[in-house]
């Protein structure tokens, strides 16, 4: 028997996937019992007790300033925010993508700039966005829009370039013309890519986000975060952390699903 063809059923997938968590969440209650047993006022480490604690006026009670729960407004203006900025990558990236994809003249004149812009790390542009735009909400989306289109362009495009030559001539050989190759052809092979580039750019847009909100917001998960590390608040920044995780989670698996459900053909599952 060789390792590389065992493949676990999915319930024992599962099983293995949730016991490295199991392990993380099982030495940190040890760790932070272990800290408090030495320092009762321990900040560092939060017992899942004090946690509990300082999230339950975070997410029942109505703040008297603003008029909302703060958890769920939070989450609610970073989801916005993500929702927006993703959105605008995809439709950017599956315009710009199926040019230079299709058209090997667009992709020798523009393909090098959009290679250039890809490779400037876009938390260096944060400070030009802000002055560019302002403060409110258009630098934020504005961040995850430059930080993720260009590589959701560069992979599109060198995807449909790659698709193989016999397609495109049986569709021209059939009448098709430059378009119908296009919509034909490389557009329902390059939607299935989008989705799966949308799930790997999940990552680095909410470090955007968050970077964004850290430095000028008045509500969303970013900026709570920061807001209370000022006062060492591991309390909230663990919580807050792990619910930036989870969200990301359900935003991949429905990515995921959505590409299963669309284009079964073009998702292998293992069985």
């Amino acid at each position: 028997m060789r390792w590389v063809n065992v493949r676990p059923r999915r319930g024992s997938a599962i099983l293995l996937g949730t016991m490295p968590l199991l392990v993380v969440v099982i030495l940190y209650l040890i760790a932070s019992a272990v800290r408090h047993a030495s320092n009762g006022a321990d900040k560092i480490l939060p017992t899942p007790l004090a946690m509990i604690a300082a999230m339950r006026g975070l997410i029942v009670d109505v703040d008297p300033l603003s008029g909302r729960i703060a958890f769920w407004a939070d989450t609610a203006a970073s989801l916005e925010r993500l929702g927006l900025g993703l959105g605008i990558c995809a439709l950017s990236a599956l315009l710009v993508g199926m040019i230079l994809g299709v058209l090997p003249a667009a992709r020798a004149t523009f393909g090098p700039l959009v290679t250039t812009i890809a490779v400037i790390p876009p938390i260096a542009l944060l400070p030009i966005l802000f002055i560019v735009f302002g403060l409110g909400e258009t630098a934020k989306v504005a961040l995850i829009v430059v930080g993720v289109t260009p590589f959701l362009i560069r992979d599109l495009a060198e995807h449909i370039a790659s698709l193989p030559r016999e397609q495109l001539i049986k569709a021209q050989t059939l009448g098709a013309n430059s378009l119908q190759v296009a919509l034909r052809v490389a557009l329902p092979q390059a939607l299935p890519r989008l989705i799966a580039g949308l799930r790997l750019s999940l990552g680095p847009a909410w470090v955007y986000l968050i970077s964004a909100e850290a430095i000028a917001a008045d509500t969303g998960l970013g900026y709570r975060i920061f807001l209370v590390r000022r006062y060492l608040s591991m309390d909230i920044i663990i919580p807050y952390v792990a619910w930036i995780a989870l969200l990301a989670i359900l935003i991949d698996v429905a990515l995921m699903q959505v590409s299963r459900r669309g284009f079964a053909w073009a998702t292998q599952v293992d069985r």
